[in-house]
């Protein structure tokens, strides 16, 4: 399958290309990233059964420091997985109202893998950039928990296997979501002007109450975060277009 351009390789409609980065995700960086450890799990983790994950989340750099995440299967039914995020890091970078952020991903092929991208702070503030589960296999799950909305998203472009590109703009009256440089939902409901957010990325692995757990012979799984970026767009330079009038 061939690999599509990096984000931002090419000028993204309605975003100025003087939009500032200020954040470049380096998942090698102990200063950037905490590994196996997010108070999005009870008591930090390792583990969340109560939202339907095997999980067992390691600190192992194998499983996320170079932008492969990866899981698998231990000899107790769960599975080592693999999350890095930016909270509890000397950095402790947080994504704000009005950011625009900018991945690249390599979807899982195996079913039982659910990989995301998303925020939380304090119990709540989650954004979820995307989920995939291959059961579903060509359908993306965009979600403001914040503000209570959400998107199906079913496209050719999604399926097993498969890069995409994912850009989100976390406005303060409306969250859009963008897949491969076009714009695919616009959430209306935004998540105000004082939200901001630590960054979550990771491969779950489901128990199968909402999807079904790993098949038998599967013993491993991962996709791959090639590029994560998130830009800050200055007042006179607003992401979005209309939406970003939103925002």
């Amino acid at each position: 399958m061939t690999e599509p351009l990096p984000a931002g390789s090419l000028p993204t409609p309605g975003r100025p290309l003087s939009t500032p980065v200020v954040f470049t995700a380096d998942f090698t960086s102990t200063t950037q990233w905490v590994a196996g450890r997010s108070w999005a799990y009870p008591g930090g983790g390792p583990v969340n059964p109560r939202d339907d994950k095997l999980d067992h989340l390691m600190a192992d750099p194998a499983y996320s420091r170079s932008g492969v995440f990866r899981a698998g299967r231990r000899q107790d039914g769960r599975w080592n997985t693999g999350l890095l995020t930016t909270e509890g890091s000397e950095e402790g970078f947080t994504v704000r109202a009005g950011d625009v952020l900018e991945a690249r991903v390599r979807l899982p092929k195996e079913i039982g893998a659910w990989p995301a991208i998303w925020t939380w702070r304090d119990g709540d503030q989650e954004i979820d950039v995307f989920e995939y589960h291959p059961d579903n296999p060509d359908l993306l799950e965009f979600t403001n928990h914040v503000r209570g909305t959400n998107r199906y998203h079913h496209d050719r472009a999604i399926l097993p296997g498969a890069w995409v590109n994912l850009r989100t703009v976390f406005g303060t009256r409306s969250v859009d979501w963008w897949l491969n440089g076009r714009q695919v939902f616009t959430d209306g409901r935004g998540v105000g002007r004082t939200w901001h957010a630590y960054l979550i990325v990771n491969l779950s692995v489901c128990a199968g109450r909402y999807h079904p757990a790993p098949r038998p012979e599967t013993t491993e799984m991962s996709y791959e975060v090639s590029q994560l970026l998130v830009r800050r767009p200055t007042t006179s330079t607003t992401p979005g277009g209309a939406a970003s009038e939103r925002a």
